[in-house]
Protein backbone atom coordinates (compact mmCIF):
# COMPACT_ATOMS: atom_id res chain seq x y z
CA UNK A 1 0.00 0.00 0.00
CA UNK A 2 3.13 2.45 0.27
CA UNK A 3 4.24 4.25 -2.48
CA UNK A 4 7.35 1.91 -1.91
CA UNK A 5 6.35 -1.30 -0.18
CA UNK A 6 10.41 -1.49 1.19
CA UNK A 7 9.84 1.15 3.62
CA UNK A 8 8.67 -1.37 6.44
CA UNK A 9 12.00 -3.01 5.63
CA UNK A 10 14.06 0.09 5.34
CA UNK A 11 13.04 1.95 8.07
CA UNK A 12 13.39 -0.75 10.63
CA UNK A 13 17.17 -1.25 9.26
CA UNK A 14 18.59 2.43 8.30
CA UNK A 15 15.63 5.01 7.61
CA UNK A 16 15.14 5.16 4.21
CA UNK A 17 16.99 7.81 1.67
CA UNK A 18 15.43 11.04 1.97
CA UNK A 19 16.63 14.19 0.14
CA UNK A 20 15.37 17.32 1.97
CA UNK A 21 13.29 19.35 3.39
CA UNK A 22 10.09 21.10 3.83
CA UNK A 23 6.60 22.40 4.12
CA UNK A 24 5.13 25.09 2.49
CA UNK A 25 3.82 26.25 -1.14
CA UNK A 26 3.65 25.04 -4.69
CA UNK A 27 2.49 26.78 -7.87
CA UNK A 28 -1.04 25.89 -8.97
CA UNK A 29 -0.80 27.52 -12.67
CA UNK A 30 -1.63 26.24 -15.93
CA UNK A 31 1.51 23.88 -16.98
CA UNK A 32 2.01 22.68 -20.27
CA UNK A 33 3.15 19.56 -21.30
CA UNK A 34 3.66 17.29 -24.80
CA UNK A 35 1.04 14.99 -25.82
CA UNK A 36 1.85 11.32 -28.13
CA UNK A 37 1.81 13.62 -31.52
CA UNK A 38 4.61 16.37 -30.32
CA UNK A 39 1.88 18.77 -29.49
CA UNK A 40 2.17 20.91 -26.34
CA UNK A 41 -1.46 21.05 -24.15
CA UNK A 42 -2.40 23.07 -21.71
CA UNK A 43 -3.35 21.45 -18.04
CA UNK A 44 -5.03 22.73 -15.70
CA UNK A 45 -4.94 21.22 -12.32
CA UNK A 46 -7.79 19.90 -10.97
CA UNK A 47 -8.11 19.99 -7.17
CA UNK A 48 -10.18 19.36 -4.29
CA UNK A 49 -10.01 20.25 0.01
CA UNK A 50 -11.21 17.73 2.66
CA UNK A 51 -11.15 18.86 6.12
CA UNK A 52 -9.93 15.29 7.86
CA UNK A 53 -6.95 13.87 9.98
CA UNK A 54 -7.49 16.65 12.06
CA UNK A 55 -6.14 19.02 9.47
CA UNK A 56 -6.99 20.46 5.46
CA UNK A 57 -6.05 17.87 2.61
CA UNK A 58 -5.54 19.57 -0.38
CA UNK A 59 -5.28 17.29 -3.50
CA UNK A 60 -4.45 18.63 -7.01
CA UNK A 61 -4.20 16.33 -9.96
CA UNK A 62 -2.42 17.50 -13.26
CA UNK A 63 -4.35 15.99 -15.76
CA UNK A 64 -6.76 16.87 -17.88
CA UNK A 65 -8.65 13.17 -17.40
CA UNK A 66 -9.41 13.80 -13.51
CA UNK A 67 -12.86 13.38 -12.65
CA UNK A 68 -15.01 13.91 -9.73
CA UNK A 69 -15.26 10.10 -9.20
CA UNK A 70 -11.12 10.62 -8.52
CA UNK A 71 -11.33 12.58 -5.79
CA UNK A 72 -14.63 10.43 -4.48
CA UNK A 73 -12.24 7.71 -4.30
CA UNK A 74 -9.24 9.92 -2.39
CA UNK A 75 -11.88 10.73 0.03
CA UNK A 76 -12.93 7.11 0.88
CA UNK A 77 -9.59 6.43 1.20
CA UNK A 78 -9.06 9.12 3.86
CA UNK A 79 -11.81 8.12 5.24
CA UNK A 80 -11.16 4.73 5.60
CA UNK A 81 -7.61 5.43 6.76
CA UNK A 82 -9.01 7.75 9.65
CA UNK A 83 -11.51 4.96 10.74
CA UNK A 84 -8.81 2.69 11.41
CA UNK A 85 -5.71 4.88 13.15
CA UNK A 86 -7.93 7.41 14.48
CA UNK A 87 -7.22 6.86 18.51
CA UNK A 88 -10.41 9.73 19.26
CA UNK A 89 -12.67 7.47 17.02
CA UNK A 90 -14.43 4.96 19.09
CA UNK A 91 -14.81 2.78 16.13
CA UNK A 92 -11.25 2.83 15.08
CA UNK A 93 -8.52 -0.56 15.07
CA UNK A 94 -6.31 1.80 17.47
CA UNK A 95 -9.31 2.98 19.71
CA UNK A 96 -10.24 -1.00 19.74
CA UNK A 97 -6.07 -1.59 20.87
CA UNK A 98 -5.72 0.68 23.45
CA UNK A 99 -9.26 -0.13 24.75
CA UNK A 100 -8.08 -3.55 25.52
CA UNK A 101 -4.62 -3.21 26.15
CA UNK A 102 -3.64 -5.35 29.43
CA UNK A 103 -6.85 -7.51 28.53
CA UNK A 104 -6.64 -9.15 25.40
CA UNK A 105 -5.07 -8.86 21.46
CA UNK A 106 -6.66 -7.29 18.82
CA UNK A 107 -7.05 -7.88 15.23
CA UNK A 108 -6.33 -5.50 12.48
CA UNK A 109 -6.25 -4.28 9.08
CA UNK A 110 -2.57 -4.65 7.50
CA UNK A 111 -1.95 -1.39 6.81
CA UNK A 112 -2.87 -0.41 10.69
CA UNK A 113 -0.96 -3.35 11.20
CA UNK A 114 2.31 -2.02 8.95
CA UNK A 115 1.96 1.45 10.52
CA UNK A 116 2.77 0.35 14.21
CA UNK A 117 5.12 -1.69 13.01
CA UNK A 118 6.90 0.70 11.21
CA UNK A 119 6.58 2.77 14.42
CA UNK A 120 8.06 0.17 17.04
CA UNK A 121 11.03 -0.28 14.52
CA UNK A 122 11.88 3.08 14.76
CA UNK A 123 11.21 3.49 18.23
CA UNK A 124 13.75 0.71 18.32
CA UNK A 125 16.37 3.17 16.76
CA UNK A 126 16.03 6.31 18.37
CA UNK A 127 15.80 4.67 21.76
CA UNK A 128 12.40 5.14 22.69
CA UNK A 129 12.58 8.48 21.49
CA UNK A 130 10.01 8.50 19.71
CA UNK A 131 7.58 5.96 20.86
CA UNK A 132 4.05 5.05 19.81
CA UNK A 133 2.94 4.37 23.41
CA UNK A 134 2.93 8.36 24.34
CA UNK A 135 -0.61 8.35 24.03
CA UNK A 136 -0.67 8.65 27.88
CA UNK A 137 1.36 11.90 27.85
CA UNK A 138 -0.62 12.94 24.62
CA UNK A 139 -4.25 12.92 26.52
CA UNK A 140 -2.60 14.56 29.80
CA UNK A 141 -1.34 17.50 27.86
CA UNK A 142 -4.19 17.69 25.71
CA UNK A 143 -2.54 20.25 23.13
CA UNK A 144 -4.39 21.87 20.72
CA UNK A 145 -7.82 22.02 22.86
CA UNK A 146 -9.25 24.32 25.10
CA UNK A 147 -8.86 22.95 28.24
CA UNK A 148 -4.80 22.37 27.47
CA UNK A 149 -2.63 23.17 30.93
CA UNK A 150 0.18 22.48 32.69
CA UNK A 151 -0.47 18.93 34.35
CA UNK A 152 0.68 17.96 37.80
CA UNK A 153 3.97 16.70 38.18
CA UNK A 154 2.96 13.15 39.67
CA UNK A 155 0.37 12.67 36.82
CA UNK A 156 3.14 13.31 34.28
CA UNK A 157 5.31 10.66 35.88
CA UNK A 158 2.20 8.25 35.92
CA UNK A 159 2.04 8.99 32.67
CA UNK A 160 5.39 8.19 31.54
CA UNK A 161 5.48 4.83 33.32
CA UNK A 162 2.78 3.65 31.00
CA UNK A 163 5.45 4.29 27.73
CA UNK A 164 7.05 1.30 26.48
CA UNK A 165 7.31 0.69 23.10
CA UNK A 166 8.79 -3.02 23.86
CA UNK A 167 5.20 -3.65 25.54
CA UNK A 168 4.07 -3.32 22.37
CA UNK A 169 3.42 -7.03 21.03
CA UNK A 170 2.94 -7.39 17.02
CA UNK A 171 1.43 -11.30 15.39
CA UNK A 172 2.46 -11.07 12.20
CA UNK A 173 0.47 -14.33 11.97
CA UNK A 174 -2.61 -13.01 13.22
CA UNK A 175 -2.32 -9.79 12.47
CA UNK A 176 -3.17 -9.19 16.21
CA UNK A 177 -1.16 -5.86 18.22
CA UNK A 178 -1.51 -6.76 22.19
CA UNK A 179 -0.49 -3.61 24.22
CA UNK A 180 0.98 -5.28 27.31
CA UNK A 181 0.34 -2.85 30.54
CA UNK A 182 -3.31 -2.02 31.41
CA UNK A 183 -3.27 1.68 30.24
CA UNK A 184 -1.30 1.88 27.88
CA UNK A 185 -2.29 4.01 24.81
CA UNK A 186 -0.91 3.58 21.11
CA UNK A 187 -0.79 7.30 19.39
CA UNK A 188 0.28 7.30 15.74
CA UNK A 189 -0.03 11.75 15.63
CA UNK A 190 3.75 11.53 14.51
CA UNK A 191 2.94 8.96 11.60
CA UNK A 192 -0.40 9.55 10.66
CA UNK A 193 -0.09 12.35 7.54
CA UNK A 194 2.70 10.79 5.90
CA UNK A 195 1.05 7.42 5.85
CA UNK A 196 -1.64 8.97 4.67
CA UNK A 197 0.18 11.19 2.33
CA UNK A 198 2.05 7.56 0.85
CA UNK A 199 -1.81 5.97 0.41
CA UNK A 200 -3.38 8.60 -1.80
CA UNK A 201 -0.03 8.60 -3.66
CA UNK A 202 -0.55 4.74 -4.06
CA UNK A 203 -4.09 5.52 -4.86
CA UNK A 204 -3.44 8.37 -7.62
CA UNK A 205 -0.91 5.64 -9.48
CA UNK A 206 -3.69 3.14 -9.43
CA UNK A 207 -6.18 5.71 -10.86
CA UNK A 208 -3.63 6.66 -13.87
CA UNK A 209 -2.22 9.31 -12.61
CA UNK A 210 1.77 10.40 -12.65
CA UNK A 211 1.51 14.25 -11.78
CA UNK A 212 -0.10 15.90 -8.65
CA UNK A 213 0.62 17.70 -5.52
CA UNK A 214 -0.36 16.10 -2.05
CA UNK A 215 -1.21 18.48 0.67
CA UNK A 216 -2.12 17.45 3.80
CA UNK A 217 -1.79 20.60 6.16
CA UNK A 218 1.57 21.51 5.19
CA UNK A 219 3.14 17.80 4.65
CA UNK A 220 3.61 18.21 0.95
CA UNK A 221 4.05 15.29 -1.81
CA UNK A 222 5.12 16.68 -5.02
CA UNK A 223 3.91 13.30 -7.32
CA UNK A 224 5.98 12.76 -10.48
CA UNK A 225 7.10 15.87 -12.05
CA UNK A 226 5.43 19.09 -13.71
CA UNK A 227 3.73 18.27 -17.07
CA UNK A 228 6.40 18.85 -19.32
CA UNK A 229 8.99 16.89 -17.18
CA UNK A 230 9.68 20.26 -14.70
CA UNK A 231 10.56 20.31 -11.00
CA UNK A 232 8.02 21.21 -8.61
CA UNK A 233 8.90 24.29 -6.74
CA UNK A 234 7.97 23.83 -2.77
CA UNK A 235 8.44 26.55 -0.37
CA UNK A 236 10.13 25.85 3.14
CA UNK A 237 7.66 27.70 5.91
CA UNK A 238 9.13 30.86 7.71
CA UNK A 239 7.85 29.47 11.40
CA UNK A 240 6.92 33.09 12.91
CA UNK A 241 4.69 33.57 10.09
CA UNK A 242 1.60 32.31 8.68
CA UNK A 243 1.45 29.50 6.37
CA UNK A 244 2.48 30.61 2.67
CA UNK A 245 5.57 32.44 4.04
CA UNK A 246 8.74 30.95 3.22
CA UNK A 247 12.30 31.32 3.81
CA UNK A 248 13.64 29.66 0.64
CA UNK A 249 12.37 26.99 -2.12
CA UNK A 250 13.32 23.45 -3.10
CA UNK A 251 13.15 21.92 -6.80
CA UNK A 252 12.13 18.70 -6.09
CA UNK A 253 10.78 15.57 -8.23
CA UNK A 254 8.62 12.55 -7.30
CA UNK A 255 9.60 13.40 -3.76
CA UNK A 256 8.10 14.55 -0.08
CA UNK A 257 8.65 17.56 1.47
CA UNK A 258 7.30 17.25 5.45
CA UNK A 259 8.42 19.64 8.21
CA UNK A 260 7.84 19.30 12.28
CA UNK A 261 6.98 22.97 13.72
CA UNK A 262 6.73 24.18 16.78
CA UNK A 263 3.84 26.85 15.61
CA UNK A 264 1.46 23.86 14.55
CA UNK A 265 -0.24 23.41 18.02
CA UNK A 266 0.77 25.05 21.35
CA UNK A 267 -0.67 26.78 24.45
CA UNK A 268 0.94 29.68 26.58
CA UNK A 269 0.47 29.20 30.46
CA UNK A 270 1.76 32.30 32.60
CA UNK A 271 3.84 33.49 30.25
CA UNK A 272 5.26 30.36 28.92
CA UNK A 273 5.20 28.48 25.73
CA UNK A 274 4.46 24.31 25.28
CA UNK A 275 4.48 23.28 21.91
CA UNK A 276 2.61 20.12 21.26
CA UNK A 277 6.03 17.56 19.99
CA UNK A 278 6.15 15.98 23.67
CA UNK A 279 9.66 14.58 25.09
CA UNK A 280 9.00 11.28 26.78
CA UNK A 281 12.51 11.49 28.65
CA UNK A 282 10.97 14.69 30.72
CA UNK A 283 7.48 14.49 30.15
CA UNK A 284 7.19 17.79 28.74
CA UNK A 285 7.32 18.89 25.22
CA UNK A 286 10.56 19.48 24.17
CA UNK A 287 11.67 22.60 24.49
CA UNK A 288 15.39 23.15 22.76
CA UNK A 289 15.30 26.43 20.73
CA UNK A 290 14.28 24.80 17.70
CA UNK A 291 11.46 26.47 15.37
CA UNK A 292 11.42 23.72 12.85
CA UNK A 293 12.96 20.52 11.46
CA UNK A 294 12.02 20.30 7.71
CA UNK A 295 12.97 16.86 5.75
CA UNK A 296 12.57 15.92 2.02
CA UNK A 297 12.31 12.00 0.78
CA UNK A 298 10.69 8.78 -0.67
CA UNK A 299 8.51 7.79 1.83
CA UNK A 300 5.99 10.59 3.41
CA UNK A 301 5.88 8.31 6.56
CA UNK A 302 9.37 7.96 6.86
CA UNK A 303 9.44 11.51 6.62
CA UNK A 304 6.91 12.31 9.02
CA UNK A 305 8.83 10.09 11.46
CA UNK A 306 11.66 11.77 10.86
CA UNK A 307 11.44 15.37 11.72
CA UNK A 308 9.43 14.89 15.29
CA UNK A 309 12.33 12.69 16.09
CA UNK A 310 15.36 15.23 14.97
CA UNK A 311 13.25 18.34 17.22
CA UNK A 312 13.27 16.30 19.65
CA UNK A 313 16.75 15.08 19.62
CA UNK A 314 17.89 18.63 19.07
CA UNK A 315 20.48 19.75 16.84
CA UNK A 316 24.04 18.34 17.42
CA UNK A 317 22.48 15.02 17.66
CA UNK A 318 20.05 15.76 14.94
CA UNK A 319 22.11 16.28 12.12
CA UNK A 320 24.38 13.09 13.23
CA UNK A 321 21.61 10.83 12.77
CA UNK A 322 20.36 12.10 9.56
CA UNK A 323 23.51 12.06 8.15
CA UNK A 324 24.09 8.81 9.51
CA UNK A 325 20.69 7.61 7.84
CA UNK A 326 21.54 9.35 4.24
CA UNK A 327 19.08 12.12 4.95
CA UNK A 328 19.19 15.80 4.34
CA UNK A 329 17.65 17.92 6.88
CA UNK A 330 16.93 21.42 7.61
CA UNK A 331 16.74 22.65 11.48
CA UNK A 332 15.75 26.64 11.99
CA UNK A 333 16.04 27.85 15.15
CA UNK A 334 14.29 30.23 17.16
CA UNK A 335 16.37 32.97 16.63
CA UNK A 336 16.55 32.67 12.88
CA UNK A 337 19.74 30.38 12.39
CA UNK A 338 19.57 27.49 10.10
CA UNK A 339 21.09 24.52 10.63
CA UNK A 340 21.45 22.00 7.46
CA UNK A 341 23.15 18.70 6.81
CA UNK A 342 25.43 19.43 3.51
CA UNK A 343 23.34 18.32 0.81
CA UNK A 344 20.18 20.65 1.61
CA UNK A 345 22.17 23.73 1.61
CA UNK A 346 22.57 22.57 -1.95
CA UNK A 347 19.47 22.55 -2.66
CA UNK A 348 17.68 25.32 -0.78
CA UNK A 349 17.69 28.76 -2.77
CA UNK A 350 17.48 30.93 0.12
CA UNK A 351 14.99 34.42 -0.47
CA UNK A 352 14.88 35.48 3.39
CA UNK A 353 17.52 37.33 4.67
CA UNK A 354 16.31 37.26 8.30
CA UNK A 355 17.78 33.72 8.24
CA UNK A 356 21.10 32.36 8.11
CA UNK A 357 23.52 29.55 8.71
CA UNK A 358 25.29 28.24 11.76
CA UNK A 359 26.80 25.70 10.14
Amino acid sequence: MFKNKAVVLLLSAALLTGLLSGCGSTSSKNSSAVNANGQAQTVTPVSETFFIFDTVVTIKIYDNRATTKNFEELEDLMKDIDYKINRSNEDSEIYAVNANAGIAPVKVSQETFDLVKIAVDYAKQTNGLLDPSIGPLVSLWNIGHEDAHVPPAEDIAAAQKLIDYRKVELNEDTLEIYLQDKGMDLDLGSYGKGYAADLIYDKLKEQGFDSAIIDLGGNVFAMGSKPGNLEWTVGIQDPTQERGNDIGTVKVIDKTVVTAGIYERYFVENGKFYMHILDPRTGYPADNNISSVTIIADSSTAADTMDTSLLIMGIEDGLKFAEENNTEALFITKDKQLYATPGFKELLNKSNDDYSYAN
